[in-house]
């Protein structure tokens, strides 16, 4: 039986592991932490959850994938529930919208309360669904790096309809040209975040995103993110894939242009492939020192990161959904300064609980806020100091909107700055997303799921192709299966 290495159990690594093993190879699984899932992490304390990485579960349908493949009920394994509504956002003048899973119902909340109509709604929501049905098969769900890809039909339909996934403006032109009130171009813009980019600067060709979310359905693991990973951890013990926690991969041994294999320290264990689910960049600098890198790609603007706060709560709130936005007061100021490596005094505030879900997540009569502020990558800015600043904002500013001293309310908070992030899960600079998705041809620019030089080494996760997020992820897996 051949035999696979795989470098890292992040989600990328777990359905990688996977496939392999459906493929007929011999998997092990090296990861440098005690527990799978990567940045899809969970914390613990005084009887509180909180997830800390990923917290928005689109496409389902791509995990439940893996389940069939190995011919298994995935409802045995994990469930998720639809939210209604999706998200609840909050501005500074009061207005708060719910986006409801019903288009019908959100297209009329947004006419309720802002200038636009529910017809512009409408009429936007199949304009980025028209986008994601021409970059899906063409961008996303095999490799931009082989040339024989684009000779299918489908892409040649996609590569003649280019005109229409709106690349060559930005996704706040993009969302001008359909809405009048900056309520909703705001609301639409902030999506650009979900892969640490612009939307001042990022191709409207982005705007795909918030059609996985509106138009497809947002949903919450009954056990919360992290559910999804133990889920997939206990399919892949189950298929006879084998694990090894806190073991460090030191290099991975290349002979004559071939993956042979990987060092543990000065130990070598020779493998016939060998799949990284490690950062792109990392990979190179740490696993392949000796090989020649990809200059233009590794030299790519890195993606923003993300500052992280988790909030133990002694109080519930009626007002919440599982997801929520409290948004800046001015988008343009908290943007640019983001682009000049700075942090707006005026953040807009991500806040995640899941225990309106999940109810074993917090104590009775409490919830598990989970916080994040979009801020630059590490260029070596005092963290320590811009997370307290961080903080302080982000209560005054929820104080504010939600007309109480929330401080009064939070039992203990944990947190996580971009050098934190660089430190527990490699990510280089901490880019949580790795390149930025701010040019237009960002996407041709990400290092492909295989190096041509190399025979038999593969890479998947989020800073390789097709990108950043759960779904990008789960098909960079499914890209790397069908080049074994």
């Amino acid at each position: 039986m051949k035999t696979c290495a795989v470098i890292g159990s992040g989600i990328a690594g777990l359905a990688s592991a996977i496939r392999a093993k459906k493929k007929g190879y011999d998997v092990t699984i090296y990861e440098r932490n005690a527990t799978p899932g990567g940045k899809i992490a969970q914390f613990h304390k005084d009887g509180f959850r909180f997830d800390l990485g990923p917290s928005v579960f689109t496409l389902p349908e791509l995990i439940d994938e893996l389940f069939t493949l190995c011919n298994r009920n995935p409802r045995s394994y994990f469930d998720y529930v639809k939210l209604d509504p999706t998200f609840t956002y909050f501005y500074e003048d009061g207005t708060v919208i719910k986006a409801h899973s019903d288009i019908d119902a959100f297209a009329g909340e947004i006419q309720l309360k802002t200038k636009d109509s529910a017809a512009q709604v409408k009429k936007y929501l199949k304009d980025i669904a028209r986008i994601y049905d021409i970059t899906n098969e063409v961008f996303i769900e095999q490799s931009l790096h082989i040339a024989r890809n684009f000779l299918k039909r489908k892409v040649v339909s996609g590569v003649l309809r280019f005109r229409h996934i709106h690349a060559f403006h930005s996704m706040n032109e993009g969302n001008q040209r359909f809405f009048k009130d900056p309520k909703n171009v705001q609301l639409f813009n902030y999506y650009a975040t979900y892969v640490g980019s612009n939307p001042l600067i990022a191709p409207a060709t982005m705007n795909v995103i918030q059609h996985l979310e509106l138009n497809l359905g947002t949903f919450l693991c009954t056990t919360g993110m992290y559910g999804v990973v133990e889920a997939l951890y206990q399919l892949a013990k189950d298929e006879g894939v084998d694990f090894s926690f806190n073991t460090e991969v030191t290099k991975i041994l290349v002979e004559n242009k071939c993956a042979k294999g990987v060092y543990l320290g000065n130990t070598q264990v020779y493998f016939d492939c060998i799949i990284s689910n490690m950062d792109i960049h990392h990979t190179y600098e740490k696993l392949l020192p000796e090989i020649k890198r990809p200059k233009i790609t590794l030299k790519q603007p890195r993606s923003n990161s993300v500052i992280v706060l988790n909030w133990a709560i002694d109080k519930q709130f009626d007002e919440l959904g599982v997801h929520n936005i409290f948004f800046a007061q001015d988008e343009n100021l908290e943007y640019h300064a983001i682009q000049n490596a700075r942090i707006s005094n005026d953040p807009s505030v991500y806040v995640y609980v899941s225990s309106k879900i999940v109810k074993k997540d917090a104590p009775e009569g409490c919830e598990n806020w989970f916080l994040l502020i979009s801020v630059p990558h590490d260029e070596g800015q005092d963290w320590e100091k811009l997370v307290e600043q961080t903080s302080a904002n982000c209560k005054r500013k929820l104080s504010r909107l939600l007309n109480l001293d929330i401080s009064k309310h939070i039992l203990f908070e944990h947190k996580l700055s971009p050098s934190d992030i660089a430190h527990h899960y490699l990510a280089y600079k901490g880019a949580v997303f790795g390149n930025s998705a701010n040019g237009r041809f960002a996407a041709f620019l990400r290092h492909p799921n295989f190096r041509k030089p190399i025979k038999n080494l593969y890479f998947a996760g989020g800073t390789v192709h097709p990108g950043a997020g759960i779904p990008m992820c789960l098909n960079s897996a499914k890209i790397v299966e069908g080049m074994l």
